[in-house]
């Protein structure tokens, strides 16, 4: 799997399999973004459709 970060996308969520090791970035080339509610009101309400679980339990640094 390719881990070169991708400087045009940004994240701290260390727990997901496509983020850069020691970096805040994604590895993926584009990413998608979902909703989990059908009326999106606020940040909460999407989520990083592209995520999926790493190895590391952990959420963020």
């Amino acid at each position: 799997m390719n881990h070169n970060a991708n400087p045009s996308i940004k994240c701290s969520v260390v727990s997901c399999s496509h983020h850069c090791n020691d970096q805040d970035y994604c590895s993926l080339n584009e990413i998608k973004v979902g909703c989990c509610d059908p009326s999106v009101t606020n940040c909460a309400s999407t989520e990083c459709a592209s995520f999926e679980l790493g190895k590391n339990g952990n959420c963020c640094r």
